[in-house]
């Protein structure tokens, strides 16, 4: 029985910035679980690999992380392209991975399953369904809202998200996916909605702007944290967010606490290129040295 368990393909992929270009593992299963590594809690990761491609998973075993490496006849490949903004950014996907199925996860047990599609048909509802009945849920919702048409990601609407919501504990999405899938830009609506769907704790993101966990009817904001140096990356910070998140969350933290230990996990994130490699340590000693952004969302 693991504490937390991270299902999701890692992708090939290019970073383009307006400093740099830079190749290297992606995806959310890989920021998720290089920023966890060093955190005192039982991980594992699954993830579905070409044959070409298991050197990445073996990169990371030899780091200390636990993987299982499904089959699949291609691995991933996103090409991620940012301006000056790094709250923005378009993408393009030259080859798609196998889908996950129930079956392969049947023997895999954990308190939370961390789910990261990263498009569409990356993890049926079946999967989630299942998964609910060993064990909660986490859900990064960005894959289910990108179908690929001729390489280039189109933004679409959930089909299945009244009925998958309802096994799913934690949500997280970003202002822009939560609109597009409750249909409002008012964030607190927004919120309240998926909780009408059955998600119990629900997490959007705002950039730099911080972020908002909603949970039995009473509402947290999380506030954003200056960076000591520049931005470099944006690739991959709500990934490392949500590693801060579950990882507080399974040691019994309330949502204000983890949500602040997650912010500033993803700010020491952002001053570099790749995943998070710090410790727990490391945030903690940030989020004493540094002052945050206020700010509070109208009711």
């Amino acid at each position: 029985m693991y504490d937390i368990c991270c299902i999701g393909h890692i992708t090939l992929d290019k970073v383009v910035t307006t400093r740099s270009v830079v190749h290297m593992p992606g995806g959310t299963s890989f920021y998720f679980s290089s920023a966890i590594r060093n955190m005192d809690v039982k991980y594992s990761m699954v993830t579905a690999l070409a044959e070409k491609e298991r050197y990445i998973a073996e990169e990371l075993r030899a780091k200390g992380t636990e993987i299982v490496v499904l089959p699949s006849a291609n691995t991933l490949y996103f090409e991620n392209i940012y301006s000056e903004n790094q709250d923005h950014r378009t993408q393009r996907v030259s080859q798609l991975a196998d889908p996950f199925t129930a079956e392969q996860l049947s023997d895999i047990n954990a308190r939370f399953f961390h789910l990261g599609p990263l498009v569409a048909d990356d993890i049926p509802v079946s999967v989630i369904r299942e998964l609910a009945k060993k064990g909660k849920v986490s859900l990064d919702v960005q894959g289910y809202l990108r179908k690929v048409e001729n390489e280039q990601v189109i933004h679409i609407d959930w089909p299945a998200k009244k009925e998958a919501l309802q096994y799913v504990h934690i949500l997280k999405a970003n202002e822009s996916e939560m609109e597009v899938l409750t249909g409002t830009n008012d964030v607190r609506k927004g919120a309240m909605t998926l909780a009408s769907w059955g998600v119990k704790e629900v997490i959007i993101t705002l950039g730099s702007r911080g972020s908002v966990v909603y949970k039995d009817q009473t509402w947290y904001d999380i506030p954003a944290y200056i960076p000591t140096t520049s931005v470099v990356d944006a690739t991959g910070c709500g990934d490392t967010y949500m590693a801060g998140y579950l990882y507080q969350r399974v040691n019994n933290a309330n949502p204000q606490d983890a949500g602040e230990f997650a912010a500033a996990m993803a700010t020491l994130k952002i001053e570099g290129s790749g995943p998070f490699t710090g410790n727990a340590d490391d945030v903690t000693r940030f989020l004493a040295a540094n002052h945050s952004y206020t700010f509070s969302l109208t009711a």
